[in-house]
């Protein structure tokens, strides 16, 4: 059947709970959904509440640059013995804490230095059968030459390694295959396709105070 309005919309869904299933580092809660045209018994859906997270594709325009990270990620090395990730800074944005104040926050944490500019480009659902973590990507100017070799905060034991490359190499990785975190991917793959226009995009952005 064709569907000449090919955007995401609001679904007819009604939807019960949540009803605590377990908690840890995020909740994960249990609901009961009915959906129209159905036999009317309700589904059951399990969600893990991540919530808001921003992730920033960290650019240094004057040497033509972009800044990665390395860090362990535990789901990375039992699915694939490889958990050593090459990821760009990203995280969960706090109770009410503004997008950019974020995409600002994470960046500092994570690479070490001060975005000059941050410019909002696009968002995505990485995970919607199984999360309600809703992605929303930046574009950041940084100055890759201040970048230190450890980053992270202490308090959360983070020990993350930055990492500068020329967007070229970087875009050799991903065309290889060989990189796995699924925000970095995405946030590459944008990097690529807008290459050519990345100095008229940072000028629309908003300096970071």
């Amino acid at each position: 059947m064709d569907d000449p309005d090919l955007r995401d919309r609001p679904a007819e869904a009604a939807v019960s709970g949540p009803e605590l299933i377990g908690k840890g580092l995020y909740r994960y809660d249990r609901f009961r959904v009915r959906l129209p045209g159905g036999d009317g018994e309700a589904l059951t859906r399990d969600v893990v509440r991540v919530g808001r997270v921003v992730v920033i594709v960290t650019v240094d325009l004057e040497r033509d640059q972009v800044v990665l990270i390395r860090q362990f990620r535990l789901g990375a090395h039992l699915a694939i013995g490889q958990g050593d990730l090459v990821e760009l800074p990203a995280g969960r944005v706090e109770a009410g804490e503004e997008l950019i104040d974020a995409a600002r926050r994470e960046c500092i944490e994570e690479t070490g230095v001060v975005p000059r500019t941050l410019v909002p480009i696009f968002s995505v659902l990485p995970s919607p059968g199984m999360s309600d973590e809703h992605m929303s990507f930046f574009l950041g100017v940084v100055d890759a030459s201040k970048l230190p070799e450890r980053a992270g905060l202490s308090q959360e034991h983070e020990d993350i390694r930055p990492i500068c490359m020329p967007i070229d190499r970087a875009l050799a990785a991903l065309e290889a295959g060989v990189l796995h975190y699924g925000a970095g991917i995405l946030g590459l793959q944008w990097l690529a396709l807008h290459r050519d226009r990345l100095h008229d995009i940072a000028r629309q952005g908003v300096a970071a105070r």
